[in-house]
C-alpha cells in the first residue's frame, strides 16, 4: 500500500505548485485549464506508448457514455477548482478541497456494493471529517464564490472517481489517464481558444512539472481503485496532510497545534486499524 501514500504526498505538492502558477504568472483559470492538461498529455504521450492498453469492452456504446460523462465532469470540475484556486490562499482552499474525500467515500459506499466494508468506511469517514475540521477556521465559515466553487469542484472531482471505476477495468492505468486529458485538453482548447505564445518558457516547465506530478498522482490512485477499493484508497490519500504536517515540523521547524497534533494521530489510527482489521 506504499504507492496510495506516495500518492498522497504528490497531491499536496501539486496544489501548492498549482497555486504558485496560478497566482504568480497571471494566468486566467481558462487558459491555465488549456495550458495544464496540454503538459499532462505531453508527459504522458511516452508513458502511453510504453503502458498502453484497452480491451474491447470499452468500446461498448455503454461504456463509451460513461467515459464521455467522465470528460464533462472533469471539464466542470477542473474549472470550478482553478477558478478558486486563483483566489483563494492554499491555507483557505484545503479545507474545500478535502472535502472531496468526504464526497469520494460516501458515494462509493452509496454505489458499490464491493465497497461496503463498514469498517472501513466507517474509519474513512471519521478520518476524513476529523482532517476537514482540522482545517476549518472561524474565516473559513463565510461563503463567498470562491468558497463554493472549490466545494462544487470538489463534489464533481468525487462524481467523476467514482464513475470512473465501472470503466477502469477495461484500460490500463496510463491508457484511462491520457485518454481523459487529452478529451479535457482538446474540448477546453476549442472553448476558449487561448494564445500558446503569451506563456514565458519559465511557466512551461513548471506546468511541465505540475503535469507529471498529476500523471503519477492519478496512476496511482487508479491502481489504488483496482486493487484496494475506492474507500480504502481514499483513506490513504487522506495521509497527505499529515506528512506535509509531519515536514513542517522537522524542516521548518514550525510549533504545532493540539488540533493538527489530535487529527493527525487520529488519521494515522484509522489508517493502521484499516489495514490491519479491514
Amino acid at each position: 500500500m506504499i504507492l496510495p501514500i506516495i500518492g498522497s504526498a504528490l497531491e499536496a505538492i501539486g496544489t501548492i505548485l498549482e497555486k504558485n502558477v496560478l497566482r504568480k504568472k497571471m494566468m486566467d483559470f481558462k487558459s491555465y485549464t488549456v495550458y495544464e492538461f496540454f503538459s499532462i498529455v505531453l508527459v504522458m504521450m511516452f508513458f502511453v506508448w510504453l503502458f498502453w492498453g484497452m480491451k474491447p469492452e470499452a468500446f461498448q456504446a455503454k461504456n463509451l457514455l460513461i467515459l464521455a460523462s467522465v470528460i464533462i465532469v472533469s471539464i466542470l470540475a477542473n474549472l470550478a477548482i482553478f477558478y478558486s484556486l486563483k483566489r483563494e490562499k492554499v491555507t483557505e482552499f484545503e479545507p474545500n478541497w478535502l472535502m472531496m474525500s468526504v464526497f469520494t467515500i460516501i458515494l462509493a459506499f452509496a454505489f458499490y456494493p464491493s465497497e461496503r466494508n463498514l469498517l472501513v468506511f466507517g474509519l474513512a469517514l471519521f478520518a476524513s471529517i476529523c482532517l476537514v475540521l482540522s482545517h476549518v477556521k472561524k474565516h473559513h465559515l463565510v461563503l463567498d464564490k470562491y468558497v463554493i466553487m472549490a466545494v462544487i469542484g470538489s463534489f464533481l472531482f468525487a462524481c467523476e472517481l467514482v464513475l470512473s471505476k465501472i470503466i477502469l477495468p477495461y484500460y490500463s492505468p496510463f491508457t484511462f489517464y491520457f485518454l481523459r486529458c487529452f478529451f479535457i485538453f482538446f474540448i477546453t482548447f476549442l472553448m476558449f481558444r487561448p494564445s500558446f505564445d503569451n506563456v514565458p518558457k519559465r511557466s512551461w516547465l513548471w506546468m511541465l512539472t505540475i503535469g507529471a506530478i498529476w500523471a503519477i498522482y492519478r496512476v496511482i490512485m487508479y491502481y489504488g481503485y483496482g486493487n484496494y477499493g475506492v474507500i480504502m484508497t481514499s483513506l490513504l490519500f487522506i495521509l497527505s496532510p499529515v506528512f506535509l504536517f509531519l515536514f513542517a515540523i522537522i524542516f521548518l521547524k514550525e510549533k504545532p497545534s493540539w488540533r493538527e497534533i489530535t487529527s493527525s494521530a487520529i488519521i494515522v489510527v484509522c489508517v493502521a486499524m484499516a489495514i490491519i482489521f479491514g
